[in-house]
């Protein structure tokens, strides 16, 4: 598919910030689970509360100043308008694409990076509050802005009756945590999931997130400074190995995976490890290509030796838009263009071919 002419460039990776407004989706005796947002001194000392329990930072509120100083601190851009990664202005987002030398973004939530609730009731009517402000995003996106929805896992029929309703209404991916409670993402009871999102030509998108308590604070200790590497980003590659070395791929041949957000760098270390751990002649040379997985690289991948592992049809690239943290870089698509690294072929596959393959987008 091409735009004026040439091929869409698609961000993998974008955010959407929930606002006390994305709760207004709520209807009828739902309403009763509504999150409320606590602010203390500060943009930054923001809470939601879910489900009688505080579940995650509201991300700062920072102004065009305050971003700009953030961006020039960090050396990327980092400054987005707030009423376009809010979804209060859905045109203004639209506009942003133009900017930025974007066709289709396929944004993800970022509430969910942890549970939301303990509770089954609770847990749906949040979910679907979420994918119904992302379907009427979606409509006013004019088909530019597509989505990976959110599921109650906990409760398998109303998951798959989500993952249909977001279906129609413009999602891409089912977004799945690499642990759910004590359950791994390999673990049969997801395969209900699995099956729906093959036969609906959706990916899973397994975004950086952790629905395990228990190892979310093992993994928060005292005087450790690296954010979320440990709570997030180590699951995802876990994960990715746990998929590659389970009868997962056999079973559900078609269906695609993206391992979101976690950077491509850790790619020739799971790989290898994979082909060692298989101990079979004929695992596949290429995993990634063989079962359908894709992974988001950082603008600072060392390419050359990533692509050597995951080769050129596996690799897709985002911009976090939305975010402010490690791996924000609004810009990442202009600078990806002009890394002198990658060739022309496999630079056009990582921002069109590969997220169009990967999200079914056609």
């Amino acid at each position: 598919m091409a735009r004026n002419g040439h091929p869409l460039v698609v961000d993998a990776d974008a955010h959407v910030i929930e606002t006390e407004r994305t709760w207004d989706y709520l209807e009828g005796s739902d309403k009763k689970y509504r999150p409320v947002l606590f602010g203390g001194p500060g943009v930054d000392r923001q809470y939601w509360v879910l489900d009688g329990k505080i579940r995650g930072v509201r991300l700062p509120t920072l102004n065009e100043q305050q971003l700009d100083e953030l961006s020039a601190k960090t050396g990327r851009r980092l400054n987005t308008p707030q009423a376009s990664r809010e979804l209060d202005d859905v045109d203004l987002r639209v506009a942003q694409l133009d900017e930025l030398g974007v066709d289709v973004q396929v944004m993800h939530n970022t509430l969910w990076i942890e549970r939301v609730a303990d509770h089954e009731d609770a847990e749906t009517a949040l979910c679907l509050a979420w994918n119904r402000w992302m379907a009427d995003v979606w409509k006013a996106g004019k088909g530019r802005l597509r989505w990976s929805c959110v599921v109650p896992a906990m409760v398998m029929n109303e998951a798959l009756q989500q993952i249909r309703f977001a279906r129609e209404h413009g999602a891409v991916a089912v977004c799945l945590r690499p642990f759910e409670g004590d359950r791994h993402l390999v673990d049969p009871y997801f395969y209900p999931v699995f099956e729906l999102a093959q036969k609906l030509d959706m990916a899973i998108g397994v975004h950086i997130a952790n629905g395990s308590a228990g190892l979310i604070s093992h993994f928060r200790p005292r005087y450790d400074r690296t954010g979320g590497f440990a709570p997030f980003r180590v699951p995802t590659v876990l994960t990715c190995l746990q998929l590659l070395m389970s009868e997962v791929p056999e079973v559900f041949p078609k269906l695609r995976w993206g391992f979101i957000e976690s950077s491509a760098q850790w790619v020739p270390w799971i790989v290898n490890e994979a082909r060692r751990r298989a101990g079979t002649a004929d695992y596949p040379d290429n995993p990634l290509n063989a079962f359908n997985i894709y992974v988001t690289a950082q603008t600072d991948d060392d390419f050359p030796f990533v692509l050597k592992y995951a080769g050129e049809d596996n690799l897709v690239i985002g911009t976090d838009y939305g975010h402010v943290d490690a791996s924000s870089e609004v810009d990442a698509i202009t600078r990806f263009k002009a890394d002198p690294t990658v060739e022309d072929g496999p630079k056009r596959k990582i921002l069109s071919d590969n997220p169009m393959a990967l999200y079914g987008i056609a």
